[in-house]
């Protein structure tokens, strides 16, 4: 099973902005940090420009369902590449084949406010619990989203 995750963040900022805020190793590692990374490494190059985020996270309050499966700090890396400023490829992994996230990242600009949509298909191909496991990955990403959204506020009110 898959499960499908769509997602805006809405800026009050142009697209150029937004896109160079992406772009800024500072700001994904702010990311990194609000999202309670235990570690992190962010590196940003190359053209097209890929985004390559390595983080470690604490499994603290995992459901009791995903403690079987799960044990000690989760180690993510999360993979972009940009074909250009306003569209991307998004690969994000857990070692072992425990989950995996993949799908685009696009920009689009209105009124001088622009929206990162960002559409990920979920799988955690684990017998009889992984659809449940796609559904807390789900949230996990949400909440994620969510404080992405407030760090990036904060960084184009400056």
């Amino acid at each position: 099973m898959t499960t499908t995750l769509q997602h805006e963040l809405v800026y009050d900022a142009r697209m150029g902005e937004v896109s160079a805020m992406l772009a800024d190793p500072g700001f994904r590692e702010q990311v990194a940090d609000a999202q309670g990374a235990l570690r992190r490494r962010v590196t940003i190059g190359g053209a097209p420009r890929e985004v390559r985020i390595d983080r470690v996270q604490s499994t603290v309050g995992v459901p009791s369902f995903a403690k079987r499966i799960i044990t000690g700090d989760l180690t993510v890396h999360q993979n972009e590449v940009w074909s250009s400023d306003t569209v991307a490829v998004v690969d994000i992994t857990v070692p072992g084949g425990l989950a995996t996230l993949r799908g685009n990242i696009s920009l689009s600009e209105s009124d001088g406010r622009t929206t990162e949509s960002v559409r990920l298909n979920i799988k955690v191909p684990v017998p009889l619990v992984g659809a449940k496991l796609e559904e807390y990955v789900e949230e996990l990403m949400l909440k994620a989203f969510d404080l992405e959204q407030a760090v990036g506020a904060a960084y184009l009110s400056r």
